[in-house]
């Protein structure tokens, strides 16, 4: 069973590019300029893993062809029995490599390997909604920690009852805006406070954004539409954290977005860590802009990406999670809560690659 020819074509033109990769990378001089040597690494090993998918298919089909000759010349019934046997797994393991190989060829999102800007919100429902924003934060914290990333709070707003009214945190690892991305939008919580002295159950929302950090040469701010205001930093109920003026509050003039950071106590510290969430702010709303022009087109999208979208509900009373976007429930919650995410988040990518496939064969 010959490949696909348009696969064909692209692991054939991805042959080529590794090799020139793989020669480029042996230049004496290559680590003289280690901008470039990173990016041919990175390009290489991007390329390499569709590769040896490439070959274990030639493997298999060679498996295949020697195995259908065996059946076609073999007099003895028992032996062709098994030739034909093996034909068949071969047939379907070769079905399964082309699947794969389908998937790994899908265009990338360039923003897929980036490290990301965290920010959640407190929406409606007062105190129930701060608190469970911090049980969200803490969600995320201990997901990032199970995938050994680096997770950085660089502003923090908590409520008089322990909640968080908001929080923004920058998360460092491996291809970590490719695993959150979709969890952008709102989080309702279902459940009955503890102030609730009738029993009744209580809505309440949450406002989660995943930004992709953006680099300084992907987005430039000149001085000049910066305003950068200094003030001490303080904690919670005003509780004084540093009374030397470190903490910065940047306001981008063009697009009225402000950014304030009192993490650190060097002023320095503080005004970078709110550039990398200025930065990341304009990328995503120049990545969204894009997004929108081409959804115009798309008949399947996973979901809008819509920060006032509903994603999805966790029900307390219920023990469930749902996710309306994938009509997925699960009956784990304090699992959920504890940062198991993993199956909800593997949900959403299969489900994105299945609608970009769609579109794929549509081409």
């Amino acid at each position: 069973m010959p490949l696909d020819p348009r696969l064909s074509s692209k692991l054939d033109a991805l042959e080529a590019q590794s090799a020139e990769l793989s020669q480029a990378l042996a230049e004496p001089d290559v680590t003289s300029d280690m901008d470039r040597f990173r990016t041919l690494s990175r390009s290489y090993s991007d390329v390499e893993p569709i590769l040896g998918k490439f070959h274990e298919y030639h493997k298999v089909e060679a498996e295949l062809q020697g195995a259908r000759e065996l059946h076609s010349s073999e007099e003895d019934a028992e032996m062709r029995a098994m030739a034909a046997e093996e034909i068949k797994q071969l047939e379907e393991q070769l079905e399964t490599i082309e699947a794969d190989l389908t998937v790994m060829l899908l265009p990338s999102d360039p923003a897929d390997a980036k490290n990301v800007v965290l920010e959640i919100r407190a929406g409606t429902g007062g105190d129930e909604a701060s608190l469970f924003a911090a049980e969200l934060f803490r969600m995320y914290t201990r997901f990032a920690e199970g995938q050994r990333w680096k997770i950085k709070t660089t502003a923090l707003s908590e409520s008089n009852v322990g909640g968080v009214k908001e929080v923004i945190a920058i998360i460092e690892g491996e291809k970590v805006f490719s695993r959150l991305k979709f969890e952008s939008g709102v989080h309702r919580v279902q459940r009955v406070p503890e102030t609730e002295t009738q029993g009744r159950v209580h809505t309440s929302a949450v406002t989660v954004a995943v930004l992709p950090e953006a680099d300084d040469v992907e987005v430039e701010i000149e001085d000049n539409e910066l305003r950068v205001d200094t003030f001490c930093s303080s904690g919670p109920g005003g509780q004084s954290v540093n009374t030397t003026q470190s903490a910065v509050r940047i306001t981008h003039i063009p697009s009225n977005l402000v950014v304030q950071c009192q993490d650190e106590k060097s002023w320095h510290k503080n005004k970078a860590q709110a550039m990398k969430v200025l930065r990341s702010r304009l990328y995503d709303k120049l990545r969204r802009e894009q997004h929108d022009e081409i959804a115009k087109n798309r008949k399947g999208m996973v979901g809008s990406g819509d920060r006032s979208e509903k994603i999805r509900t966790y029900n307390f009373p219920q023990n469930r999670v749902t996710d309306h976007r994938l009509g997925m429930t699960v009956h784990n919650l304090p699992s959920i809560l504890n940062g198991e995410i993993t199956e909800l988040i593997d949900a959403m990518v299969i489900h994105d690659q299945t609608e970009r496939l769609k579109e794929e064969m549509q081409v």
